[in-house]
């Protein structure tokens, strides 16, 4: 059974037409959320104020809002420091690039909300015209462009099924630098100051998962430094955003190929962050297994 938090939680999911709400609702859902989808923002007042008096019967709830909600966006802010008075309201952003877009709406052969007479692509421009202030806000950023249905399921999955677990919840990912910087990340190192096992013909073929490329990399000079003087400079931030109540984090750490130093030195960087005293750490490795 789930532990009733000690104040109304509020998720408001929003985001790109496209990029993903349904699926995350769906998610959210499986996982113990209230989900109303659509709901005019001043209404969700309303319901947070009928859930508070509920007894306990509806402790967390996710409002989806999006474009339709037509001049909802100008007050949004306004709204939340409202919600924020009696509850705990986190903004869950969900973006995707252009083309991505373009090839979903393509595949499901319907007009975007804001396309009116131009083309789809002028329609996702105003809406992320639209929208640039509030996923500037937002408290989560998920891009959705590399993930399908059931990788994005997961991936929400990962960010709030622990959110009866107290402290701080930090997604960790490894990437691959020549397959793009990945976009929903608040912090990111970069692990190309090493020498690049890929070089090494007995390590070519294994990744940082193996002891043997685990080892050579962090036996290279700079590598103890960086762990040493990463973590502690880490500290200080988590500690801060803890303060000012920021439930997640993400951090990623990057190399060419994100196959061998990336990966090595991020399952290294979540050991030592998970001793850390009200920090849970997920980790994932994005580019594993890419050609």
């Amino acid at each position: 059974m789930n532990k009733r938090p000690s104040r109304q939680e509020i998720l408001i999911v929003t985001g790109m037409s496209g990029a993903g709400r349904s699926t995350v609702a769906n998610a959210l859902e499986d996982l113990g959320w209230y989900v109303v989808d659509n709901l005019p923002l001043p209404m969700l007042k309303t319901l947070a104020d009928m859930a508070d008096r509920s007894g306990g019967a509806l402790p967390r709830i996710v409002a989806v809002v999006d474009i339709r909600g037509r001049d909802l966006f100008a007050d949004i802010q306004e709204t939340v420091e409202d919600l924020r008075g009696g509850a705990t309201v986190r903004v869950v952003f969900l973006d995707a690039t252009d083309d991505i877009l373009v090839r979903r709406y393509e595949s499901v052969r319907r007009p975007h909300p804001l396309q009116a007479e131009g083309s789809l692509l002028d329609g996702i421009r105003l809406e992320r015209e639209r929208l640039q202030e509030l996923r500037a806000s937002a408290d989560v950023v998920i891009d959705t462009s590399r993930y399908n249905v059931h990788d994005l399921s997961t991936a929400t999955r990962e960010l709030f099924s622990d959110e009866d677990t107290p402290g701080l919840q930090l997604s960790l990912q490894s990437f691959g630098f020549k397959y793009g910087v990945p976009t929903d990340v608040d912090l990111m190192v970069d692990m190309r100051f090493l020498p690049n096992p890929f070089w090494e013909p007995e390590l070519r073929a294994l990744t940082g998962v193996d002891p043997e490329v685990k080892d050579f990399v962090l036996s290279r000079e700079g590598a103890a430094e960086f762990l040493e003087h990463y973590v502690a400079a880490l500290q200080p931030v988590l500690a801060g955003y803890q303060r000012e109540n920021k439930r997640h984090v993400s951090l990623a750490v990057g190399c060419t190929g994100g196959k061998h130093r990336s990966v090595a030195m991020a399952r290294e960087l979540a050991d030592r962050i998970a001793a850390l005293p009200g920090v849970n750490v997920s980790l994932r490795h994005r580019d594993l297994g890419r050609e």
